[in-house]
């Protein structure tokens, strides 16, 4: 029975995860990020603290627990990797090496209403660059060249990698004179749900008179792929140090990123983030041709989210959601595999005494990198083909004629296992989209 917001892929969709998983780890390590897995549970008080998430942790029970027994009561499920990296980060600092680069590919659970390229359990791909006390800004600009040399290495639609900085918006609404500038950032992050009109009513709510409100909505309209954006939001006339400050980090940002790979990131100033955690540069990914099913892709600067005392170690970071991607493009067949099986070759049987034999062959190409299995029986030829086209194994070994052949073009030729070298796009599984 299916249960509503966790995903199981058929094998062939599987294998589009695990590549989609094997690009972004190769990637990671090529930018120098280091592999950590860390817990799946933390403390309640921890998940709770960094932003509105109370709706969506699930808490850890035994289902024969003793009623006196809480050992487990303050525990939940991580809903994301960055707090748990955070908790690792102060626990671990004195071990650490910083700048401190970190990759995660992992799993995780959050009790939202599931719908399209929404999962209650899922994987992100995270990267993370932290530091002791300070960071500089130009680590803000290289992550999301990471994300995109990451994706461009897969057949998706193109992105568009949608930019901002919560300096921008909180120094705007306070030189507006906004009394609460984080409550009218949480509400502005919600535009493209429920659009101008109710992010104004959630503004009345928190105060923001319909004037104030009207200059909130048309910053949120600037949308620039350069830094031109300055002297749109000047030109609104309001002023603040911090909204200063935002500015010429998010202009730093995306020149970096029109530099090394134009047409890139947008300046978009309606971008926000959720988590309250983020205190500077925002990011949001989305895929052109699928942009209603939202970002798979976001993160941004954290300063406050890792301290303790007088230790302080700033971050920035960036996730990937390939559960959330996966599950809008395998569920329209926008996404599939050249197989169903990692299998390149099957050796044949003449018959069940030379299975001997037969394993032999295999374990000779397997030795040279070569995904092998030998025929579950010895049936007649034609059905060792058919059950090879039916798992989309290109190449069938017949060892009492040393002779190889693609199934798929009727080609056989002599081949010792010693040798023989399939082509590169047959050795594994491919993958290709098809965007309409």
């Amino acid at each position: 029975m299916a249960i509503s917001g966790f995903p199981e892929w058929l094998p062939a969709q599987r294998i589009v995860e695990q590549a989609v998983i094997d690009r972004a780890r190769r990637v990671f390590e090529l930018y120098g990020f280091t592999s950590l897995e860390t817990r799946a549970v933390e403390p309640l008080e921890t998940l709770l603290a960094k932003g509105e998430t109370s709706k969506e942790v699930y808490l850890l029970r035994r289902l024969q627990a003793d009623e006196k027994d809480t050992s487990d009561s303050t525990l939940g499920l991580h809903f994301d990797l960055t707090v748990p990296f955070a908790r690792y980060v102060l626990e671990n600092s004195g071990k650490l090496q910083f700048p401190f680069r970190r990759y995660q590919i992992q799993k995780c659970w959050r009790g939202e209403r599931p719908q399209e390229g929404r999962y209650r359990e899922f994987y992100q791909a995270d990267i993370d660059i932290v530091d002791r006390d300070t960071l500089p800004a130009h680590y803000e600009a290289e992550l999301p060249l990471i994300i995109a040399d990451v994706l461009r290495g897969l057949p998706l639609p193109p992105i568009r990698m949608q930019i901002n900085n919560r300096k921008v918006l909180k120094g705007f609404y306070q030189g507006l004179g906004i009394v609460d500038p984080e409550a009218a950032i949480r509400a502005v992050d919600k535009v493209d749900k429920i659009g101008p009109a109710g992010v104004a009513a959630e503004l009345a709510q928190v105060g923001v008179a319909d004037a104030q409100a009207k200059l909130c909505l048309a910053l949120a309209e600037i949308s620039t792929p350069d830094s031109s954006f300055v002297d749109e939001v000047r030109k609104l006339g309001v002023s603040d140090p911090l909204l200063d400050e935002g500015l010429a980090e998010l202009a730093t940002v995306i020149d970096a990123a029109n530099e090394h790979a134009p047409g890139l990131c947008f300046a978009e100033l309606k971008i926000a983030r959720g988590l309250d955690y983020y205190t500077g540069t925002v990011y949001e990914t989305i895929m052109q041709g699928y942009e209603r099913a939202g970002s798979v892709c976001s993160g941004g600067r954290y300063d406050n989210l890792a301290t303790s005392g007088n230790d302080r170690f700033p971050g920035v970071g960036i996730s990937l959601g390939i559960t959330r991607l996966l599950g809008i493009l395998l569920g329209r067949d926008a996404l599939t595999a050249s197989r169903s099986v990692p299998t390149c070759v099957l050796v044949a049987l003449a018959d069940e005494p030379s299975r001997g034999a037969a394993n032999r062959i295999a374990g000779a190409l397997r030795a040279r990198g070569i995904p092998t299995e030998v025929s579950p029986t010895a049936a007649k030829y034609g059905k060792q083909i058919r059950y090879a086209e039916r798992r989309g194994i290109p190449f069938v070994w017949f060892p009492d004629s040393s002779e190889v052949k693609d199934i798929r073009s009727g080609e056989q030729i002599a081949a010792a296992p010693d040798a023989w070298t399939p082509p590169d796009g047959d050795l594994y599984p491919t993958i290709s989209g098809s965007f309409g």
